[in-house]
């Protein structure tokens, strides 16, 4: 009886894992604005394709990947490529990027002056605390004329050479940046994130990084998954004709296809 009842379970699991294995569900984890809201926009395109698209937001940006990593989602939908990179070196994970879909130009915003030029001595800024994306805002502070930089590829302000105005630095939770415009001068803040805080990059930021940027947002799954079914629908949903005139049409500019 006890081996029947065994078998019966094992039974059981092997058809409970071939209808998983058979899912058509992809479950991808996103940040809110622009991610989800492009997912939305893919939503009834992956079901033509045969495939429900389930989204699952977050405002952080490292469960998404160790969802991924574990395989709770199928795939994430938030990052750029320097920022996946450093991720696997310092987690031991296994992230492969697969279509790049857009950029969001990083931008300097402020609640207390309305021209960089109005900055004074020892005003404070704040910047993202994770590697590449501090490296970035203090690329674009130099791209301003703020600063001065050495040549290290992953920047911190103690790589800063010439510093004319005595700028104080904070290091910042990135999703945390928006929530600092009363408290410092200036604020260098990732677009999702000041999109999700109502500020327009078009006409709020008073610093923007260059429309050609490096840093593209891609569509990223484990390794191994690249070539599945879920992943070859997602990349052809999210480089299609309909998702680039999504993009340009609702966010005019402020976040541009990168396809």
């Amino acid at each position: 009886m006890k081996k029947l009842f065994t078998s019966s379970l094992l039974a059981l699991g092997i058809v409970a894992f071939a209808n998983a294995a058979d899912n058509n569900k992809i479950i991808v984890a996103a940040t809110p604005v622009p991610h989800a809201e492009i997912l939305q926009a893919a939503q009834p395109l992956l079901k033509a394709e045969g495939f429900e698209l389930e989204i699952k937001e977050f405002n952080d940006y490292t469960v998404p990947n160790l969802a991924t990593q574990d395989g709770d989602v199928d795939a994430n939908f938030f990052q750029h490529l320097p920022y996946l990179q450093e991720f696997n070196k310092n987690k031991g994970t296994t992230l492969v990027q697969t279509v790049g879909v857009h950029i969001e130009p990083m931008g300097v915003y402020s609640s207390k002056i309305k021209d960089i030029k109005e900055l004074k001595d020892g005003d404070s800024v704040a910047v993202p605390n994770d590697p590449t994306n501090e490296s970035r805002a203090l690329d674009v502070l130099a791209s301003a004329g703020l600063i001065k930089l050495n040549d290290n590829p992953l920047k911190t302000p103690l790589d800063i050479t010439e510093n004319p105005k005595n700028l104080k630095f904070s290091e910042i939770e990135t999703a945390q940046l928006p929530r600092t415009l009363d408290d410092v001068n200036i604020a260098v803040i990732n677009t999702n994130y000041a999109l999700n805080a109502k500020l327009n990059p078009l006409k709020d930021a008073l610093v923007l990084e260059s429309k050609d940027s490096p840093y593209v947002n891609y569509l990223v799954v484990k390794t191994g998954n690249e070539n599945s079914p879920k992943t070859k629908a997602l990349n052809k949903v999210l480089n299609s004709k309909e998702i680039k005139e999504f993009i340009e049409k609702k966010y005019q500019g402020a976040i541009l296809p990168a396809f």
